[in-house]
């Protein structure tokens, strides 16, 4: 990988400046927190990268083609489209893909845990966060994570 983690977590959250998650709080707290989780999984350095950039594509933050042409390892790119929702797919569809990826499950399931972190979820409405929490145990259950991934 020729950007290093430091340039690649910049890129990320210059990305991603000013956005914030459903709590409204800033966004980078959810990216640092799935880039901690795929390091505590153990994954090295291309899965870290991954998982900065995990939601960039699929938010629009960054581009295919900017993602296509990134001084990235391939592992990194593989696992970036493999986590990227596409519009209309399938949860099965999404999570054969990310389970046929190598790398794209540890990544998938950082993310998954701290989405489902219940102090993130309690300051949710009620109905938003059972539909979440309904959401992300399907996809828990169609990529075999247990609440321990």
């Amino acid at each position: 990988m020729s950007l290093g983690l430091a340039e690649v977590e910049a890129l990320a959250l210059a990305a991603h400046a000013g956005q914030t998650d459903k709590a409204g709080r800033p966004y980078a707290e959810h990216l640092r927190a799935v880039a901690e989780g795929v390091r505590a999984r153990g994954g090295g350095d291309e899965l870290v990268a991954a998982a900065w950039l995990h939601d960039a594509v699929e938010d629009g933050a960054l581009s295919e083609d900017w993602l296509r042409t990134a001084d990235l390892d391939r592992r990194t790119k593989d696992v970036v489209r493999a986590v990227t929702k596409q519009p209309g797919e399938a949860p099965q569809a999404y999570a054969r893909r990310i389970l046929a990826t190598p790398g794209a499950r540890l990544v998938k399931g950082a993310d998954l845990a701290h989405n489902a972190d219940p102090d993130r979820l309690a300051v949710l409405d009620e109905a938003t966060a059972r539909r979440l929490e309904r959401k992300y145990s399907a996809m828990r259950q169609y990529l075999g994570l247990t609440s321990d991934d």
